[in-house]
């Protein structure tokens, strides 16, 4: 029997992030916030693409819980509220980064629609911004705790599939 590869599902109608470990132990399940914009693959959309995915980058390792990233960089910030009003227009990118790629041409990979492109990630958001509601401009959020059991979990090149619903759209 060949040995089980982990992959991660993530159902934009229910707003969770499924891990199925290698091994046979039970799924994991992590609320998070995609698109307020919904699904949609298009470049500047501000929408969450579905389809088939893999991790292509995984950013972050080590980094103290927090981190404020821009452009992929550790700034030397840790996100605070009193950081939060001094900058008030940023989308907060915290703690860790998986930058995802996608699979399908035409789809989510290729001129005009490439997830990779459009900087599509899972990552940190602050504590104060809601689980389970669209909120994002096209990432998938987590809190900063699961995003970083997240990335300790699992390593570039797993597959990871984005769904409307139960069926693979």
């Amino acid at each position: 029997m060949p040995e089980a590869v982990p992959r991660i599902e993530i159902d934009l109608v229910t707003q969770t992030l499924t891990l199925f470990p290698q091994d046979t132990s039970s799924p994991m399940f992590y609320p998070v916030s995609t698109a307020l914009n919904g699904p949609g693959e298009r470049q500047s959309s501000g929408c969450t693409p579905r389809g088939r995915h893999y991790i292509r980058a995984m950013i972050g390792g080590g980094e103290t819980q927090n981190t404020v990233f821009i452009a992929r960089r550790p700034t030397g910030e840790v996100y605070s509220a009193k950081l939060a009003q001094t900058f008030p227009e940023r989308d907060w990118i915290l703690s860790r980064i998986l930058w995802l790629c996608g699979l399908e041409s035409g789809k989510n990979r290729g001129p005009g629609v490439d997830s990779f492109r459009r900087f599509i990630y899972i990552h940190g958001t602050p504590d104060t911004e809601p689980m389970g509601v669209p909120r994002s401009h096209g990432c998938i959020r987590m809190r900063n705790t699961d995003v970083i059991d997240l990335y300790d979990r699992v390593k570039p090149g797993i597959p990871v599939l984005i769904r409307q619903s139960s069926s693979l759209n």
